[in-house]
């Protein structure tokens, strides 16, 4: 029986359960899957972090911070900017639940029924959702085969209506790392019409064949977003942060009064001790695991090597990665079809992101098939 307080919000139907989630659910449903679909990286997090993170909830630390995070954090993330990128001004951090606690926060204060937010294709699954939520129109821009930016479909797409143009480098599902040129060119067109850059940099630690390049280096007038799921291995903890011009940060903040309220408090504390842990034997491990992954399907499936991240977007046999993604969770091996993150169905996503052994079991299988 329908009844009128139980009706759902039209914008509701804007959006559908993440594709992932649902092999998520799967999973844990499967006696023994050899899961190669969530983008959760195998090792542990650091001693340090988890050190200081007990300590704070033995200290009693467990209560809300400031809504824009602990000082000491923000410090300590400014300190390394500067370093980075020889900011000397007096910017504006905001502590977030997780990268995906940033993007929330800053579609919405963004994107205003009509906008158009330009997106590279394929992306990752939040972009298009949470631009239709904010009643936006997702404009796609497709990178196949190779998933390199083809700058003229950009600035082509770029219209009066263009709010944002959103970039993930190292890129979710595909690995593809952007090149200095590449980015040095997409902020030229962007800069033509003084549009706004999301930069998405959850997988900037990840880059396996070049140095990682930010857009933030070379663009003044982007919002940069970092976290520590995927570099610490945090992904429980919900700690990100991002900063970009002071008025988009002060009505992030806001928002995130009257949503997130703050990043666990004790998870603040660890992720401070985080960013002095040295990750470079994680990352030559999955640098490894790369080279496993392209060596075992370059051969039949035509694969274009990835350069970050730990993910492998597939090409899938026949064209059809639903048919295949079928099959291959019939042999018991979990992936996501392409058209989780993609106007195209045509390839699947693996991660990378296990031990050898299941990897290589994985591997096997779907060479089987």
């Amino acid at each position: 029986m329908t009844r009128d307080s139980h009706k759902i919000a039209r914008r509701m139907s804007l959006i559908d359960a993440s594709g992932i989630r649902k092999v998520f659910d799967l999973a844990a449903k499967m006696k023994d899957p050899i899961n190669l679909s969530i983008g959760q990286p195998d090792f542990d997090v650091p001693e340090p972090a988890k050190r200081a993170a007990i300590e704070a909830i033995q200290k009693g630390f467990n209560k809300y911070t400031q809504t824009q995070g602990t000082a000491e954090l923000r410090e300590a993330v400014a300190k390394k900017c500067a370093a980075e990128f020889g900011w000397k001004d007096d910017r504006l951090f905001l502590i977030t639940s997780g990268v995906s606690g940033a993007l929330l926060p800053a579609f919405l204060a963004l994107v205003d029924p009509g906008d158009e937010v330009i997106i590279f294709d394929p992306y990752f699954v939040m972009y298009t959702h949470q631009t239709n939520l904010c009643g936006g129109r997702p404009v796609l821009i497709g990178t196949y085969p190779d998933f390199r930016p083809d700058i003229q479909r950009l600035a082509d797409a770029v219209t009066d209506k263009t709010r944002m143009i959103v970039l993930n480098s190292p890129t979710n599902p595909t690995g593809a790392v952007l090149g200095e040129r590449e980015i040095r060119d997409i902020a030229e067109i962007a800069a033509k019409r003084d549009l706004l850059i999301l930069s998405d940099e959850i997988y900037e630690m990840f880059c396996y064949d070049q140095p990682f390049v930010s857009m933030a280096k070379h663009y003044e007038n982007t919002l940069l977003m970092r976290g520590f799921s995927k570099s610490y291995g945090m992904t429980g903890w919900r700690v990100g942060w991002c900063t970009g011009p002071r008025p988009i940060i002060e009505k992030m903040t806001m928002l995130q009064q009257y949503s997130f309220v703050c990043a666990p408090s004790m998870a603040q504390a660890g992720a401070l001790a985080a960013l002095d842990c040295d990750m470079s034997p994680q990352v030559r491990a999955y640098r490894r695991k790369r080279d496993m992954v392209c060596d075992s399907l370059k051969g039949k499936f035509g694969l274009v090597r990835p350069g970050g991240a730990f993910y492998a977007f597939v090409p899938a046999p026949g064209g059809d990665a639903t048919k295949f993604a079928a099959k291959a969770i019939e042999k018991g091996v979990l992936i996501i079809p392409g058209n989780v993150f993609s106007g195209r169905d045509t390839h699947f996503r693996i991660s990378y992101a296990t031990d050898d052994k299941t990897l290589q079991k994985g591997l096997d299988i779907l060479n089987s098939l």
